[in-house]
């Protein structure tokens, strides 16, 4: 089996700040690094990390060949990432001493995927593969549309939050994930709560408190509470946790299973500071012993 991503690929720029800065400030930063991001690419990595074959299907522009080098390294399939004329993607990201963060996104190369090579990646494409999408680039409801007719286990990462591109993609998925806000945004935007969508699986993620999964066909719902642990930077989290559980089911593991490596994953992921050069691999994962 294979996951097949279609997602972005950004050039994270993480500045650490004594905190977050307000409208109007002017503030100075302890200290820059670069990291390989991009929500597409954080979950591609995170994916092939936690033991799954995973193609991504994205852009960059001529500027980025070094991500592509990248996720060769961590293991991505990267044969179908076009180069294109457009810049790559990227991040300003700023991370205060608490771990929290906040990122001015510029989307680039991300929204000008070209829907012939996206059709083109997934004629190798098998019934009972996953196809994954997020909301950071181009061709995401035709894509999801695709996938459906093809067979494939289409999920869907609500991220960044916009209830059109959600409800455009919905008829089409099998899996939806979401944090708790973006679950309120689109309970208000449809009229469902997690428990109604018409979606097979649902995760709502809660930060700290954990994630909670719907089952819809059954009308089963199981919080899976978070692992207690020192964070410094929760940048890339919810990627990892993403990545994590549906290498689990890619490999045949249990939802619950899937879930709670997951949350051992991004709970080792925030004791540290970056984004896809960081993330946890299985062994990591397996090996991890809480405080």
């Amino acid at each position: 089996m294979a996951i097949w991503n279609l997602g972005s690929i950004n050039a994270d720029m993480v500045y650490s700040v004594p905190h977050l800065p307000g409208p109007g400030e002017t503030l100075a930063a302890d200290d820059l690094s670069r990291f390989l991001g991009g929500k597409g690419a954080n979950m591609s990595v995170a994916a092939a990390r936690a033991g799954s074959h995973v193609c991504h299907i994205g852009a960059v522009g001529p500027d980025g060949g070094w991500a592509i080098e990248r996720l060769m390294e961590y293991g991505v399939d990267t044969r179908h990432i076009e180069q294109v004329a457009t810049a790559t993607g990227h991040a300003i990201i700023a991370v205060d001493r608490g771990g929290e963060n906040m990122i001015l996104l510029y989307p680039g190369a991300n929204q000008v995927i070209s829907g012939d090579g996206i059709s083109v990646a997934l004629t190798a494409a098998q019934t009972g593969d996953t196809l994954l999408l997020q909301n950071e680039t181009n061709a995401q409801a035709a894509t999801a549309a695709l996938g459906a007719r093809m067979g494939l286990r289409v999920c869907y990462a609500a991220a960044p939050f916009d209830a059109d591109a959600v409800k455009a993609v919905l008829p089409h998925l099998d899996f939806l994930i979401l944090n708790a806000v973006e679950a309120e945004q689109l309970a208000d935007a449809t009229g469902y709560g997690p428990e109604a969508l018409p979606v097979r699986d649902v995760i709502v993620t809660l930060g700290a408190k954990g994630a909670r999964h719907f089952d819809t066909n059954t009308g089963e719902t199981r919080l899976f509470p978070a692992i207690p642990v020192t964070s410094v930077d929760t940048t890339g989290a919810g990627d990892t946790f993403t990545g994590y559980v549906l290498a689990g089911l890619d490999r045949g593991l249990p939802m619950a299973q899937s879930i709670m490596q997951a949350t051992r994953a991004a709970a080792i992921m925030v004791t540290r500071h970056g984004t896809a050069d960081v993330i946890p691999d299985l062994k990591d994962v397996q090996e991890f012993r809480p405080d």
